[in-house]
């Protein structure tokens, strides 16, 4: 029997240039104790179908046609304060950004409070002890302590649960998901879909998991629909859906997935494949890092994020950096990139010892074109009131001397490089889509001709199909200027793919390092075959790949 129903549902939105029609005729349906996935790219209409759902639209959004039934009851027809009572109450969402989702300025515990109070009719004496108990639901340990802790005290995973707590608290039947593991490390994702699943389970509840991740939706969900432009164009059983897709949509976004066995071509529309490029290999080091240590100040006592780590990138090498959130990846990548200084240790960069060099002085220092970075979260990277044009010139405005003429025809030459179409250099950063920004950070790095460059989660937020392209790109600039990189990740199967080393970070130390082959194949630590077994694996993507 099904708990929700949505019939030829269209949604529109009034713009500048015109009504936009988000959703077109989309129809499905939801039985009790299923978990739903919606797969499909940005702008598919995935979220707008969810938050027309729950009557969130924005103010210039509308519903223009279709029936939504929940449990038999119209929603469409239902009073606003019918509506904000069954929000929570019966039907739940967990937003994308759990950070966003919060109210910073809340204690969680508080927070929680609200909901219960609001919905659950929970007194002043009894909403805390509900709430603990929310949070215990959700498998937080220590309750009683998190509870009085404000949302910027906690880790992303950390965050993410008590999101689920918020939608959870009041035992609602209704759990709409919105790319819940979004930015989370692999363990923390599988923790935090393994709880969903089993709040599910233990409740009876149904769910609709809103993701673009092809292999997760294949591992939690009953049944899948693919949307593309505002419509379904496929639905089914994983199993079958994966093994023998029927729409040339849901075929591409099955082979753009990482996976074991392939190559980073091979992740392209056949249209677009071209010949493996020759990559640069070298047993010249070009950086040695040297027991570098970072150890901070902290309320109860110093804190150690990095424990006196070793490793090398050759010229030309590509080397990825995993771990856990906090295992003390970005800490590493701040340091390399002289952005903070270590505690200890060398940092040999072509036999020179930048470590000697303060970070706060070294921003004009001759050698800080050969190093650069590419930022995990492409939009606050960017500052919202300059162009791309603005953006990639930046550096070459800083570290070279180029003429205006000049300076012009090399960002024309970079945005070229990086296949970003020379029009969309007038853009603003909210102009410009996820793969069009990620483009930018990466044409604005490689502008001084940097030796080695730190790429941090570049693709982590990225549809399938996007991150493809990007991934080809980078593989394309190593192979064009020779560039090294240390790419930080927590997607094996991304990094499996793009590098020849690996290093394995836990807790700020390395557990393990070598030929990523090796360890990805043979892991010799346990932790190592913890985040390889954590990793979603839905094995007919490589029947699908191979036929």
């Amino acid at each position: 029997m099904s708990l929700l129903s949505i019939t030829d549902l269209k949604v529109s939105f009034q713009t500048r240039r015109g009504e936009v029609q988000a959703v077109r005729g989309v129809s499905l349906e939801l039985k009790k104790g299923e978990i739903l996935g919606v797969v499909g790219e940005s702008g598919s209409g995935k979220s707008v179908t969810s938050y027309a759902l729950m009557r969130l639209l924005e103010s210039n959004g509308r519903i223009t046609g279709g029936a939504l039934t929940y449990d038999g009851m119209d929603l469409r027809s239902v009073k606003e304060s019918t509506m904000r009572d069954l929000r929570g109450r019966e039907i739940s969402m967990v937003f994308q950004n759990p950070r966003a989702a919060l109210n910073p300025i809340r204690k969680v515990g508080q927070q929680i409070e609200d909901v219960l109070r609001r919905h659950a009719k929970a007194t002043r004496s009894t909403a805390k002890a509900e709430a603990i108990k929310a949070l215990e639901a959700v498998r937080i340990n220590d309750a009683e302590a998190r509870y009085n802790a404000y949302p910027f005290e906690l880790s992303g995973g950390m965050c993410q649960r008590i999101v689920i707590a918020l939608a959870l608290a009041c035992d609602p039947r209704l759990l709409i998901a919105d790319e819940p593991t979004t930015g989370l490390d692999i363990t923390t994702q599988k923790a935090v879909m393994e709880l969903i699943a089993d709040l599910i389970a233990e409740r009876g509840m149904s769910a609709m998991v809103i993701t673009h991740d092809l292999g997760l939706a294949a591992q939690y969900c009953d049944r899948i629909v693919v949307m593309k432009d505002g419509g379904i164009v496929e639905e089914g059983a994983p199993g079958q859906m994966f093994a023998a897709p029927r729409h040339a949509y849901t075929r591409k976004l099955v082979d753009a997935t990482p996976r074991e066995g392939t190559c980073v071509r091979a992740l392209l529309p056949a249209e677009q494949r071209t010949p493996e490029p020759d990559l640069p290999k070298s047993d010249t080091p070009l950086l040695e890092v040297r027991n570098l240590t970072k150890t901070y100040r902290g309320k109860s006592g110093p804190v150690h994020a990095v424990k006196g780590i070793s490793f090398t990138v050759n010229k030309g090498e590509s080397v990825g950096l995993v771990g856990e959130s906090g295992c003390g990846k970005s800490t590493t990548s701040s340091i390399l990139v002289r952005l903070s200084d270590p505690t200890e240790g060398e940092i040999l960069f072509n036999g020179e010892d930048l470590a000697l060099t303060p970070a706060a002085g070294f921003a004009r220092d001759p050698r800080r074109a050969a190093i650069q970075m590419v930022f995990q979260d492409a939009t606050d990277s960017f500052n919202p009131r300059h162009t791309a044009r603005h953006s990639i010139s930046e550096p070459l405005a800083r570290l070279t001397n180029l003429s205006r003429l000049d300076l012009k025809a090399r960002v024309e030459e970079l945005a070229d490089l990086v296949g970003l179409p020379r029009p969309l250099l007038e853009r603003f950063p909210h102009q410009l889509s996820g793969g069009q920004k990620a483009r930018v950070g990466i044409a604005r790095a490689i502008a001084v001709d940097p030796q080695f460059l730190i790429l941090d989660e570049p693709t982590a937020a990225l549809d399938v199909s996007i991150q493809a392209l990007v991934l080809n790109l980078l593989v394309d600039l190593r192979a064009k200027l020779g560039i090294s990189y240390l790419f930080v990740s927590h997607d094996l199967h991304v990094v499996r793919l793009l590098c020849d080393h690996v290093i394995v970070m836990k807790d700020g130390e390395i557990v393990e390092q070598g030929p990523t082959s090796k360890v990805m194949e043979t892991p010799a630590h346990p932790y190592t075959r913890q985040l390889l077994a954590a990793a979603p694996k839905p094995p007919v993507l490589a029947t699908s790949a191979a036929e």
